[in-house]
């Protein structure tokens, strides 16, 4: 055996990677297209999620608001997700929280717009 499939099966194991690669794996079973998945796939497609992630989470902190804080809440995602064009594809999962009182009033403005 070459030191390349040494070295490449030794960096694939999940000690490399912080996401769970069974779950991972049952994420991607639920596709109807997939019948069966490579472990190497496997791997790549949790290390591009976990990196993923990553760079949302930083992206995510660096935008949030402006007060002095440690921590990153789901207004910074929402607000990285409307914000930024690499994140655009994430609005529909990560919207913005309004008030259930501010959602109805603009319910009521929409229907008084429709009615016109």
């Amino acid at each position: 055996m070459s030191s390349e499939k040494v070295d490449a099966s030794s960096t694939m194991n999940s000690k490399n990677v912080s996401l769970p690669m069974s779950r991972v794996k049952l994420i991607m079973k639920s596709s109807p297209d997939v019948s069966s998945i490579n472990q190497e796939a496997l791997f790549l497609t949790t290390k591009a999620t976990e990196l993923f992630v990553q760079y949302l989470a930083q992206c995510s902190f660096k935008r949030g608001s402006g007060r002095e804080k440690k921590t990153l809440a789901y207004c910074d995602l929402a607000n990285a997700a409307e914000e930024t064009d690499t994140f655009q594809f994430l609005i529909d999962i990560l919207p913005k929280k309004i008030l259930a009182r501010d959602y109805l009033r603009s319910l009521e403005e929409m229907g008084e717009v429709e009615d016109d």
